[in-house]
């Protein structure tokens, strides 16, 4: 005997919700029991600390957050997870490089049928785990890749790729900008200014005067604080200080 799958759906949008719940009624009756549905990050995690269910259904955006955001709050994800987003082909693709089930909306009856009929609930939790970080992952390297940033010059403005900065270099309240194609740019901001913007992707300010993009090292020399060969043949200094914490963001990568 089948055992029941346990689910719930995590979505803002009230017509998806319904779909989603009709569809599921009409085509897995036996073998799905939908317990309920919420409709924001923080609903959900109460609910799936709660209820416990073996599936969730989960929203790609929900309001101002992500379920991206829901998935980070757990240390170990012991549920399985189908994604429902309207997320371009770009974003799409972190999905299928992960192995992680999705359905672009609105949700088609087949494509439902084959994410459900292929569900495995005798897969291991850390399998689980290991694809949604594998996926989460993929998600913020395409966003890596696409993320630009306005950076202003004496004649106006410059979008530039995030991913295209190989280093900033700080000469009191100016930056200079090192980019990938061995263009300079000069900007009237200080490097602490960047240093907050670019954080979150992969730069690491290794001294007071260094702000370096972590994809672009080519080398680490051991010393005192250590050095770093960058792809564009320039050596930059870590500071002592700062040592430890660059080899530890280096270990994450």
């Amino acid at each position: 005997m089948l055992l029941m799958i346990r689910a719930i759906i995590i979505d803002d949008e009230k017509h998806c919700i319904e779909r989603l719940s009709d569809l599921l009624k009409e085509n897995f009756a036996n073998q799905v029991h939908l317990m309920e549905s919420f409709n924001t990050v923080e609903d959900g995690i109460k609910a799936i600390e709660k209820l416990r269910p073996d599936l969730v259904f989960l929203d790609v955006q929900i309001h101002n957050k992500t379920g991206f955001d829901l998935l980070r709050h757990f240390d170990k994800i012991f549920f399985r997870v189908i994604f429902t987003t309207a997320f371009d082909k770009y974003a799409v693709q972190a999905f299928r490089f992960s192995a992680a089930d999705y359905l672009l909306k609105p949700v088609d009856p087949e494509e439902l049928k084959q994410a459900v009929g292929k569900l495995s609930l005798g897969t291991g939790t850390n399998t689980v785990s290991d694809t949604v970080l594998h996926l989460l992952n993929n998600i913020r390297e395409t966003q890596i890749a696409s993320k630009k940033i306005g950076i202003p010059v004496i004649t106006g403005l410059v979008f530039i790729q995030v991913s295209e900065i190989i280093r900033c270099q700080s000469d009191i309240n100016y930056t200079t900008f090192f980019l990938k194609d061995k263009q300079k740019l000069l900007v009237a901001k200080t490097l602490k200014e960047y240093e907050e913007i670019l954080n979150d992707y992969h730069f690491f300010r290794v001294h007071n005067s260094h702000l370096i993009n972590l994809a672009y090292i080519k080398s680490y020399h051991k010393g005192k604080g250590g050095s770093v060969t960058m792809t564009d043949g320039s050596e930059i200094e870590i500071s002592t200080r700062r040592k430890d914490d660059f080899l530890k963001k280096m270990a994450e990568l």
